[in-house]
């Protein structure tokens, strides 16, 4: 038989969100008592007081954590065990769907449509995939001499920093989770402060499904007080990152203060989404493009914001992507119809809509949205905006806005549009439309990102490595080369006497 669909407005009103701190597996008050006041970005109403993470209480979670893995109730476990371990993580999860759903979805302002559909799938079957991976990874013999053994072997870092945006709060800890944990390492995790529960009750479902006690800490509090107290700390080995580029040189210059921990940035974007004239099928690019924008209420590193498009078909595809616009409308994020939900709060809120009056006085045509709606629900809501015959040296060409607002540029040719998709210092991703496959195999070896789709956009799976060049950060999430960032290699030679 089956279940009635869930009220998510009532269970949003009836939602208590636990805010303390999580060390040592049990949930407490930030050491000076102090906290922050969290509101839901739908409507402004109070999800609860979140603990204000300070100096010391970072301290007591690297100390939790160090002890953790000193003492090697973690480290020391066989492969196998770890992943049987992760793998009820991974379980737990599943089993905890509508509650982080719902917290997500009240956090951070997202449909709740895609919190069930993809954030914690997503979530749990990153857990679950380096859980696998975990017990699959061999180490290496070097082929020296005859009278010597090199053995090359993979150990944790020890203690991981782990510092995630507000955007997709569960996903970007999971990315950073799985291969720092199936690796033996210990983590202390500082959530946004804009979007903190998702990440403490993850904690709880852990020690739930057997991480031993301080192997997994997590302090909510502000970046300039919880965070920098995190990168600064003497005694992490390592910081796995992800959010503005701005606050990425602060982890650098935070590395070469302290211990010369190893940082780990995944950072901004402005990708470029190149579509060629000889491409048939527009109205697929152009739907994908706003699909891929408008996801998220634009809300993603990666997002398409820099629409290039050949000048002979740009009014045809400007006209496609804009009546593609009405879909993603902004609606309640409890309302499983919704598409579109709620910028996380007012601040960003003022950001982009600042972005889009530089869009009017720099000149750019603005072809549909660019106001704000639904103010009367006490959230901060924008409609999805598109602005044509945008100049990249146009600020909203080349800042990240982080918000539902495309840029269409007009290319003449192909050295063009290569030109102007590399004229940026983000690097992340990028995509090639062509029906021709000699252009689409030139343009993309020459575009300058972490990833190039060919006619299509932000297609994903947990194989794959993501990250960026230049101002788009280091290193690599998701796949196997992220295990790369967690563990240290070690050589053991061993002389071999003659019989």
């Amino acid at each position: 038989m089956n279940q009635p669909a869930p009220d998510w407005t009532a269970r949003a009103a009836a939602l208590r969100a636990d805010g303390r701190i999580v060390i040592d597996g049990q949930r407490i008050a930030s050491t000076d008592g102090q906290t922050f006041d969290k509101h839901s970005p739908i409507d402004g109403r109070a999800l609860g007081a979140v603990a204000r993470g300070q100096v010391a209480d970072i301290d007591a979670a690297v100390k939790s954590a160090r002890a953790a893995f000193e003492d090697r109730r973690w480290a020391g476990k066989p492969p196998a065990v770890r992943k049987k371990i992760l793998q009820r993580f991974a379980e737990k999860i599943l089993s905890a769907k509508d509650e982080l759903a719902l917290l997500e979805t009240v956090d951070m302002g997202k449909p709740i449509q895609y919190s069930l559909a993809v954030d914690v799938p997503a979530t749990a079957r990153t857990i679950a995939w380096y859980a696998e991976a975990v017990d699959k990874i061999y180490d290496e013999i070097a082929p020296t001499g005859a009278n010597a053994l090199a053995l090359i072997t993979r150990e944790p870092v020890g203690v991981v920093g782990v510092i995630v945006p507000w955007n997709y709060p569960m996903i970007m800890a999971a990315w950073k989770l799985g291969p720092a944990l199936a690796s033996g390492n210990s983590v202390v995790l500082k959530p946004s402060e804009k979007s903190p529960f998702t990440a403490l009750r993850l904690a709880e479902l852990a020690v739930e499904a057997g991480l031993p006690p301080g192997v997994f800490n997590v302090v909510p509090g502000y970046g300039h007080e919880a965070g920098e107290a995190l990168a600064l700390h003497m005694d992490v080995d390592a910081i796995g990152f992800t959010g503005s580029t701005r606050t990425g040189r602060r982890m650098l210059d935070y590395a070469s203060r302290s211990n010369l921990k190893r940082v780990y940035n995944e950072l901004g974007g402005k990708s470029a989404f190149v579509v060629f004239d000889d491409f048939a099928d527009l109205a697929r690019a152009a739907r994908t493009a706003a699909g891929g924008l408008f996801f998220n209420q634009g809300e993603s590193c990666n997002a398409p914001s820099r629409v290039l498009v050949h000048e002979s078909i740009a009014d045809e595809f400007v006209a496609l992507a804009a009546a593609e616009a009405p879909q993603y409308a902004p609606a309640d994020p409890l309302d499983p119809a919704s598409t579109m939900g709620a910028l996380v709060d007012a601040t960003q809120l003022r950001t982009v809509l600042g972005y889009i009056e530089a869009g009017h006085s720099e000149g750019a045509a603005c072809v549909t949205g660019g106001r704000q709606v639904r103010a009367e629900t006490g959230g901060y809501y924008v409609e999805p905006t598109i602005f044509d015959r945008v100049a990249n040296g146009m600020q909203i060409a080349r800042e990240e806005i982080f918000g539902p607002v495309m840029s269409v540029i007009r290319f003449k040719t192909e050295a063009e549009a290569v030109m102007l998709a590399n004229n940026s210092v983000y690097g992340l991703q990028a995509a090639v439309w062509s029906d021709n496959v000699n252009r689409a195999h030139r343009v993309a070896r020459a575009l300058r990102a972490g990833t190039v789709h060919v006619n299509q956009y932000d297609e994903d799976d947990i194989t794959v490595p993501f990250g960026g060049v230049k101002q788009s950060g280091n290193g690599r999430d998701k796949s196997l080369h992220a295990f790369d960032k967690y563990t240290e290699l070690k050589t053991t030679w061993l002389r071999i006497d003659g019989g």
